[in-house]
């Protein structure tokens, strides 16, 4: 009984089933790549897909509320153009400035996205879709046809090299990001807001619930996160490009869609949405290193992605049926 009532568990966790599903790729391309376990293969890993991580942080809080925002790579460029443009012309010399110049940036533009969609009851595909074109816009103007090398960026650079407590500064900085927001949703009013107006918008404003003050601070902090992930992004590669991260949004949507994160809102979970990224990220990784080309990757990621998708779904309906035996009993 004990036996069963074990693996009863482990069908009925999203997220077990997810950690089981990253377990086996990590193990299947360790066997073809001994390597890939090494240390400092899994600080670069983590440390090139620290956007996608943080970024999906703000998705799930979008895609809660049913909602979607498909302007995030768009604000990542604007802010992180802006930072390096400023290294560049010298207005700006301090690494701290420059994250808060790329946070702020990023809040402002999510801040109008959220606006825009909360008040002007504006369907949230085609505001983020408008947003997107602006925002990569206003990066090519910011531009001005050029770009900054890692000689403009100075000090900034450095951020993604260095390390403190013994830990990459931008692994680092993705930690303290989830874990904050790991607070936010599983034990704070706003994040059990955030899963009452995803479940039922209406049933949540009579309950009186601010409806729309939730749906601003939610693109807010997409907005936050996504100028924050600018700054990382500049630092990590050490340049500043306006067509930086370009479609990294769908990848991001990915990530949380694997993650068990439900795209008509009220369902999902931060541990959901890391194992989500942390897939993506190991599938990404594994490609090359088996000998996949570049032409067929993206073939290749694509079904691997559905592939996990549809084992989260499977594994959604035993977690229901597994819910209404118990109710029966």
């Amino acid at each position: 009984m004990e036996k069963k009532s074990f693996l009863k568990k482990i069908g009925g966790s999203r997220e077990i089933s997810l950690l089981l599903i990253l377990l086996v790729l990590i193990g299947l391309v360790s066997i073809k790549s001994p390597g890939f376990l090494s240390m400092q293969n899994i600080t670069e890993i983590l440390k090139n897909n620290s956007v996608t991580m943080i970024l999906s942080l703000g998705m799930l809080m979008v895609l809660l509320i049913g909602g979607i925002d498909i302007s995030v790579a768009s604000t990542l460029g604007f802010a992180g153009m802006t930072v390096g443009m400023l290294f560049k012309t010298g207005l700006v010399s301090s690494t701290l400035l420059g994250f808060v110049i790329a946070i702020g940036m990023g809040a402002v533009c999510g801040l109008v996205v959220g606006l825009i969609i909360s008040y002007g009851r504006v369907a949230p595909i085609i505001c983020t879709m408008g947003a997107m074109y602006i925002y990569r816009g206003l990066a090519y103007l910011v531009a001005n046809d050029q770009w900054a090398g890692a000689d403009a960026l100075g000090e900034f650079k450095s951020f993604a090299l260095t390390s403190s407590l013994g830990i990459n500064n931008v692994i680092l900085v993705t930690i303290v990001c989830y874990l904050l927001f790991f607070v936010i949703l599983k034990w704070t009013k706003f994040g059990r807001n955030i899963y009452a107006v995803g479940s039922n918008e209406e049933a949540a404003g009579i309950s009186g619930i601010n409806v729309h003050g939730v749906k601003i601070a939610v693109y807010t902090l997409m907005g936050t996160l996504a100028g924050l992930s600018g700054a990382l992004s500049t630092s990590v590669y050490a340049s500043a490009q306006p067509n930086m991260q370009y479609g990294k949004e769908m990848d991001v949507i990915a990530a949380c869609v694997i993650g068990g994160v439900s795209m008509s809102g009220g369902r999902g979970s931060v541990i959901g949405a890391l194992l989500g990224a942390l897939i993506l990220a190991v599938i990404s990784k594994a490609l090359p290193l088996i000998g996949v080309g570049a032409l067929a990757q993206n073939t290749i990621k694509g079904v691997l992605i559905v592939v996990v998708i549809i084992a989260n779904v499977i594994t959604q309906r035993i977690m229901v049926r597994s819910t209404l035996e118990k109710r029966e009993i």
